[in-house]
């Protein structure tokens, strides 16, 4: 035996240096490892000065008006959203990839047991008259284990990135709450707000009824022309064309929450006619910084960033070698009496090398897709970022804007007032009738019309800039200067209270 071990020495040392030889040139053609692209981590909101807001909106924000019906309703909706339930579905998909990517990864082991009955063919290459049966049993049981060292990181990167898809899914589940929420309040609103517009048309209608009565008498009087009468008539038809418009309007809004709920409208809760909150403006400190963990749809654009950054690792880490090692042992026997004795063991130990040298392009062009998409998810962060920049601007100067509005609208009623009041007591004197007192007290409804129309887009500004604020929601974000990932693939870290329910 002794003059073979310098042949064998001599083949691994071949061996060796060939393997080298193939991972030098497989090398050669390995692309880079991309680093963490560059994050921006504030929202451009430079010279916005609309005013301040003391804190964040809180996690359970529609509770700052107040409203038990408003909190009877997002409770229900909560429970039996259609639309919350598909997000809610989309989470558990992601947080079961992060467990299929994991079981996939390190040491398996399966067993296996089998008995086969087989005859021999008597023209096959050992005819059975040479081995003295024809028909014969196998049976095998044993256990295989495998174990895939990862080198290269391409399973690592995987459960990574898993872990960050299922980041994105509930951050992605908290902006499908935080709109639900936020369509239910500015729905519920706009339905009170009709309710009061309702009682101010409806004694519009009956102004507009005792003018036409007055018109009616000094026509036939002769007192006043035709036209006079025709004009009432046309005033008054306006007023019930405006008042059936309101009552449709609470009715489409009362069917639309029933929809948001999940519910019929007979199985919608009563809602009783009440007066309208009030509403505070301004922005939070520091909300250029902190909006990008406060917005649900940001967070779930930075978690989908890192995703795409794990699959160029994977990608990259096709073009290295593949080293298993795989162990197997039972008992094999044709003589199944004799299957558990000493003689029917069976052992097996296979190290293994899978190296990829032509494979047509298919590597580069799966590394080629993997960068585009990484760069459409940075296309994606960025815009999600601006998009965040303009809804905050747009409500806060929009709520400025009709705060200054309502303030006109105050002194404009305050006016009106006077001039009915200056008008009543002209006809309590006898120097006019009463159509100056008819005239001015139609003028003041509209006006007030006007002013609850107003505070109803005041609170709808509220809403979406509570919204646009991210509605209580928090996240913890991707490290940006750590190559460190999240060590828990389902302790998901969004907090708000749409989380909760």
């Amino acid at each position: 035996m002794t003059p073979h071990r310098p042949l064998r020495h001599g083949l691994g040392r071949r061996a060796l240096l060939a393997c080298a030889v193939v991972l030098a040139v497989a090398g050669c053609s390995v692309p880079a490892k991309l680093n963490r692209p560059p994050i921006r981590d504030d929202v451009p909101l430079a010279g916005l000065d609309t005013g301040h807001r003391a804190g964040w909106p809180d996690t359970a924000w529609w509770k700052q008006y107040n409203d038990p019906q408003l909190d009877q309703l997002i409770d229900l909706a909560m429970q039996d959203s259609p639309d919350l339930a598909e997000a809610r579905s989309r989470v558990d998909s992601a947080q079961q990839s992060v467990r299929a990517a994991t079981a996939q990864s390190g040491l398996s082991v399966n067993g296996s047991a089998q008995v086969e009955r087989q005859r021999l063919s008597e023209t096959g290459l050992i005819p059975p008259k040479f081995l003295g049966f024809t028909w014969y049993n196998q049976g095998d049981i044993g256990v295989q284990a495998q174990y895939d060292f990862d080198f290269w990181g391409k399973k690592r990167n995987t459960i990574e990135g898993s872990v960050d898809q299922a980041h994105a899914a509930e951050a992605q589940h908290s902006a499908a709450a935080l709109a639900i929420q936020t369509t239910i309040a500015d729905t519920y609103f706009g339905w009170l707000a009709d309710q009061s517009r309702v009682a101010l048309a409806k004694q519009s209608v009956q102004t507009a009824e005792q003018m036409e009565q007055i018109a009616t008498l000094r026509v036939k009087q002769g007192v006043d022309r035709p036209d006079t009468l025709q004009s009432a008539k046309a005033q008054t038809a306006a007023a019930r064309q405006s008042l059936v418009a309101i009552e449709s309007s609470a009715r489409i809004r009362q069917a639309a929450l029933a929809s948001l709920c999940g519910v019929s409208p007979a199985q919608l809760p009563t809602l009783q006619p009440r007066a309208l909150p009030g509403v505070t403006t301004g922005l939070p400190d520091n909300v250029g910084v902190d909006l990008i963990a406060r917005r649900p749809d940001i967070a779930a654009s930075l978690w989908q960033v890192e995703a795409a950054l794990r699959q160029t690792d994977v990608a990259r880490a096709q073009f290295f070698p593949d080293i298993s090692l795989s162990a197997m042992a039972g008992l094999s026997t044709i003589d199944l009496d004799k299957m558990f004795s000493s003689g029917s063991r069976v052992f097996g130990l296979t190290p293994a090398l899978h190296l990829p040298i032509f494979t047509g392009g298919l590597l580069e062009a799966n590394y080629g897709i993997s960068k585009a998409q990484l760069d459409t998810a940075m296309a994606q962060y960025n815009s999600a970022v601006l998009n965040a920049a303009r809804d905050v601007a747009t409500q806060s100067l929009t709520a400025d804007q009709i705060e200054g509005r309502r303030k006109e609208q105050a002194r404009e009623i305050a006016a009106n007032q006077q001039l009915l009041a200056t008008a009543q007591s002209r006809v309590q004197r006898g120097v006019t009738d009463r159509r100056e007192t008819l005239s001015a007290q139609a003028q003041l409804l509209q006006q007030q019309d006007n002013d609850v129309s107003l505070q109803a887009q005041a609170l709808s500004t509220d809403i979406s800039l509570i919204k646009a604020l991210g509605g209580g929601y928090r996240a913890s974000l991707p490290e940006q200067a750590s190559s460190e990932r999240p060590s828990s693939p389902l302790n998901l870290s969004g907090d708000a209270a749409h989380e909760r329910h």
